[in-house]
């Protein structure tokens, strides 16, 4: 894989009011693909198993995810229109343009975006591993234990199959958000030592949950890196879920979503094949993440 850039463009490029608001209008034309429906399905009581996971899981919503912020190379010229958008203390005014303040940047945010930044250039630092086969949904419901979609979708294979096919595979899964959801049976078929306590140490960047995991720290350094990332992290987490619950145990047809099946050689080829090219995307957007919270903490 390329090396992680580290550095952003010194020199500001300044948009025009037309420009950023015609940036503005395309962001959210991206997003209201996903906010959209999500809140149609809250409005009625209903849930998608698949797409909903992203506001559900992940404490950002769907408003934030709407709202659009310049890179962080990008100032605004000055005009009404963007002093009322665009305000202190994360922006300022100053020679003809808006830009973003870091000064304005709290001891408790700086703080968070350096341990963020810290454990991105580890993870990249890392080999990648691609021995999971998203194996982690079929160990969360190995021996009936909390079927967390019975309501909405329901297993496609026998319990007695999916156990077996627990069982009989190497369980090998890096990621300690997945893991700890794993039934307590299964936590002990786990070949990799978790703990709460060291769960950074484990992140690798084969693995599609910590891959997934860059929405959370895009969301998490906003608007210091700007919604540009934001959104292309939010649309590879987006693949990875699909991914994510194609694979599992879960017969997802009546949203959409066709079974990829992991427990036959050619199902666990494909997914590894899309792990890996999901994986060759994460690259870039973790190298395009540590550029700009390296620029926001060093301006």
């Amino acid at each position: 894989m390329s090396a992680m850039p580290t550095v952003l463009p010194s020199s500001a490029v300044v948009l025009s009011t037309a420009d950023w608001q015609a940036r503005a209008a395309a962001h959210l034309a991206r997003v209201q693909v996903y906010t959209g429906p999500r809140r149609e399905r809250r409005a009625r009581g209903a849930s998608h198993p698949v797409h909903d996971f992203l506001f559900q899981y992940y404490h950002y919503s769907a408003a934030k995810l709407e709202a659009w912020h310049p890179d962080p190379h990008e100032a605004m010229a000055d005009s009404a229109e963007a002093r009322e958008r665009f305000t202190a203390p994360v922006y300022r005014v100053g020679d003809g343009t808006l830009h973003r303040a870091p000064a304005g940047m709290s001891a408790g945010t700086r703080a968070t975006m350096a341990e963020v930044l810290a454990l991105l250039r580890a993870i990249h630092d890392r080999p990648a591993q691609f021995g999971c086969y998203g194996l982690h949904e079929w160990a969360m419901v190995y021996g009936g234990h909390e079927i967390r979609h019975a309501g909405v979708a329901p297993l496609r294979l026998p319990q007695p199959e999916i156990d077996a096919f627990v069982e009989s595979r190497p369980v090998a899964c890096s990621h300690f958000d997945a893991f700890r959801f794993f039934a307590p049976a299964a936590k002990p078929l786990n070949r990799l030592p978790l703990a709460w306590d060291t769960r950074a140490d484990a992140e690798q960047p084969g693995c599609i949950h910590a891959n997934m995991d860059l929405y959370r720290w895009a969301y998490t350094c906003m608007p210091w890196v700007g919604s540009d990332l934001l959104a292309d992290c939010f649309a590879l987490a987006m693949a990875l879920r699909v991914l994510d619950m194609q694979a599992g145990p879960y017969d997802l047809r009546g949203f959409g979503v066709e079974p990829l099946c992991i427990e036959t050689a050619t199902g666990r080829d494909e997914y590894q094949r899309r792990q890996r090219a999901l994986s060759a995307q994460a690259h870039q957007l973790r190298g395009r993440l540590v550029a700009a919270i390296a620029h926001a903490l060093a301006t």
